[in-house]
């Protein structure tokens, strides 16, 4: 999905990187690098220096690559008459009976350990450059380098100054590594020096196995082998290439290390060459946003580690902006993100590493329309349109229809619906197909395209809907049955129900779309989705989450599905639905946080920022700032106090902070709406409009000047806290306005 654009002046962002004064202890604190294929998590230790591999490939089988979703539509009509009858408990029995079935975890290949005697030297540093996705360690005439290349694919370390003698070796044993995986190494002698190998086939699988080949490139020195390491002594310096590949039976070992050494130039040039093709990708993708916060300068030369000891610090806010949009783009490609981004350091993932659709990875990918990362929308394009054919068997096993329904859990290998509980009644689901096509609908906005994969899979949702759609109320509208609001229950309720907010949301929205790029069905789907049942306010005033009479919300959770209209969907907004808004504010203001979870925090910022609520926007902020989130790494958890690691808070965070910025829709631009005291003057640049231009935003209590670049002509409603005024855009012809108030 290529950027139509042509390349904006980006200044040059503040924060484009982190550092620290040690190397890391925990792998949890490793600085990141990856290509959206392999990952790397680096410790920069000059004496033990570790480096975790890792591939979004890497699953190991645990049962869930042979299921299938339950064979249960025969079932359908007779659950759907006892929920409609008013039996709560009826879907509890919508099962086949099998117990809950986890999808494959993630889990890392490997460690490239380089092992030196000696001290740790005088004047250490390590760090990490977000514009170039280098980490760097160094001390005492010792320096190493890692990044992985998006050109070449191929994780990449040079060490200079290695000291008199250095072993190099690749360790299989890390935390949680099955004591039944079957490992096999060796190494062998090569004109650059030495090629080493590692095969580890899974547990309780005959041919699943993955193999990793690193090339150990020397110049000057000697290179020796004690199997299955190698020995390098008295060399100038020492070049490493990595590859992992996944696959079945074997594989020729012999041609991965050919190709590896098929990369080298010189041995003194390979480096910079390597470096150089890499650049040509990453660095385009990423300086094409920054964010300036006009944070003290003396704060932005913290650590990280001792910046995150500052909440408040705007200089924090402008380094994990920067980070997240870093760790996201270095996560994307094969794969959109896991919950754990592409990194892991050991093999007991909570929540199997999965993709999860039901909210985190869809927070995850919410900035990549806006803050310019169209490569993260072609990672997520190509998650979804892998798996369609699983998405029709699940509507076809489950419903009983045509089109396609999504998984709220995938491990990236299988699209199929196969984790459930009574619990967790994922079964039913239905609004995730929309969800996931969302950014891609956003993409083709903001770029003015129309992607004929995008427009086939709305149009097997709309079938879906078509399908599904059958049973009526006494009012004659359409009702969704069951219905589930992840991951809720109505009060004193079981899980499955009637008329969710989020699927009555994800229903209009999928057809209404879908009609739009099909002249020929527009009509009958308009006409299904107008027949929907409008939302409800309930006895607190709120935007109930199930808009059936008599089921009644339960307030304290960590999930706002029922807000779905609001963020992503724009169908609630203050301007065209004001009652609306205020009983979603209501919803809002009364939602819990259940377990204090990131996602949670940030789902609630969103929305809150959709609403103009500044006060909730900082908030929930400051409850993610303030809770100990943040490793050293700048990468995230899931919980207070850096318990489990997840990615869902740092790639999360930089869509808050566009969010409440900028928000734009095919129609409309609002500058500023949920902007929070404590930021009174910034600049954001680079971002990108759903209708069709470049945007970059200077503010400050003197004013605000905005700086659009369009790429088509449009007349769009600008909205300012003033109020809405007409705005021309002609296509090629820059506009910059200069507003005293906002």
């Amino acid at each position: 999905m290529p950027d139509p654009w042509s390349p904006l002046t980006a200044p040059q962002s503040p924060v484009h990187g982190t550092w620290e004064p040690a190397p890391a202890e925990r792998w949890e604190d490793s600085f990141l690098t990856g290509n959206g294929r392999h990952g790397a998590l680096v410790s920069g230790d000059p004496n033990d220096d570790r480096v975790i591999v890792t591939h979004h490939t890497l699953v190991r089988p645990n049962g869930g690559e042979h299921a299938r979703p339950p064979e249960l539509a025969d079932r359908l009509p007779a659950l759907q008459d006892r929920l409609l009858a008013g039996d709560p408990t009826a879907a509890e029995e919508f099962t086949d009976g099998r117990p809950l079935q986890w999808v494959q975890p993630f889990h890392p290949a490997f460690r490239v350990r380089l092992r030196r005697p000696g001290s740790p030297g005088d004047d250490y540093r390590r760090s990490v450059d977000f514009t170039t996705g280098v980490t760097r360690a160094e001390c005492a005439g010792w320096t190493s380098r890692v990044f992985v290349s998006r050109a070449d694919d191929v994780v990449v370390q040079y060490v200079t100054g290695p000291g008199p003698s250095l072993r190099v070796d690749l360790d299989h044993r890390l935390p949680g590594v099955p004591e039944e995986l079957a490992v096999g190494q060796g190494c062998l002698l090569t004109p650059e020096g030495a090629a080493l190998h590692l095969r580890a086939r899974h547990p309780g699988s005959s041919d699943r196995a993955f193999t990793g080949v690193t090339l150990v490139a020397v110049t000057g020195g000697t290179t020796s082998l004690a199997p299955p390491a190698a020995t390098v002594e008295d060399a100038d310096a020492v070049l490493l290439l990595t590859r992992v590949r996944r696959h079945t039976g074997e594989l020729d070992v012999t041609a991965e290390t050919r190709a590896l050494r098929a990369l080298l130039t010189t041995p003194e040039r390979s480096f910079d060459d390597l470096l150089d093709r890499h650049l040509t990708r990453h660095r385009t993708a990423y300086t094409r946003v920054t964010l300036d916060l006009k944070a003290d300068p003396a704060e932005r030369s913290l650590p990280g580690s001792a910046l995150l000891a500052r909440p408040r610090s705007t200089a924090l806010l402008e380094r994990l902006f920067a980070a997240g949009r870093y760790h996201l783009l270095s996560s994307s490609g094969l794969n959109p993100p896991r919950l754990t981004g592409l990194w892991t350091g050991e093999w007991d993932t909570a929540w199997s590493g999965a993709f999860t659709t039901d909210a985190n990875l869809n927070l995850q990918t919410a900035s990549a329309a806006s803050a310019a990362l169209p490569e993260v929308t072609e990672a997520l394009a190509a998650l979804v349109h892998r798996q369609l054919d699983d998405w029709r068997d699940n509507a076809r096993a489950v419903f009983g229809t045509r089109g396609v329904v999504a998984p709220a859990h995938t491990d990236g290998d299988s699209g199929h619906t196969y984790h459930f509980s009574r619990e967790h009644p994922l079964h039913l689901w239905t609004a995730g197909a929309d969800w996931l096509l969302k950014p891609l609908v956003d993409h083709d906005e903001t770029y003015g395209t129309e992607d004929p994969r995008t427009t086939a899979a709305l149009e097997q949702v709309a079938l879906f809907w078509e399908d599904f759609l059958t049973r009526t109320d006494d009012d004659g509208r359409l009702v969704v049955v069951p219905s589930y609001s992840p991951e809720n229950r109505p009060a004193g309720g079981s899980w499955g129900a009637i008329n969710a907010a989020m699927d009555l949301s994800a229903a209009r929205h999928a057809l209404t779309t879908a009609a739009a790029r099909h002249p020929d069905r527009a009509a009958h789907w308009r006409a299904l989705a107008d027949r929907l049942p409008p939302h409800r306010v309930n006895d607190d005033g709120a935007l109930a989450e199930w808009a059936r009479p008599g089921l009644d919300d339960t307030y304290d959770h960590r999930h706002l599905s029922h807000l779905y209209g609001v963020w992503p969907l724009d169908e609630i907004n203050p301007y065209d639905t004001p009652d609306l808004a205020e009983a979603a504010h209501r919803a809002l203001e009364l939602r819990g946080h259940e377990n204090d979870s990131a996602h949670g925090h940030l789902h609630q910022a969103l929305v809150a920022a959709r609403l103009r609520d500044s006060r909730h926007v900082a908030h929930a902020l400051h409850s993610v700032l303030d809770g100990d989130f943040f490793h050293a790494s700048l990468m995230s958890a899931h919980y207070p106090h850096r318990h489990v690691y997840n990615a869902d808070a740092a790639h999360t965070l930089p869509a808050v902070i566009v969010e409440m910025l900028v928000q734009s829709t095919p129609d409309r631009l609002v500058l500023l709406p949920a902007l929070p005291d404590t930021l009174p003057t910034g600049e954001l640049r680079g971002i990108r409009t759903r209708f069709g231009a470049a945007l970059d935003l200077a503010w400050s209590p003197d004013g605000v000047t905005v700086h659009l670049r369009p790429h088509r002509t449009r007349r769009v409603e600008l909205r300012t806290s003033s109020g809405a005024r007409p705005l021309d855009l002609v296509a090629g012809e820059d506009r910059v306005l200069a507003l005293r108030t906002w």
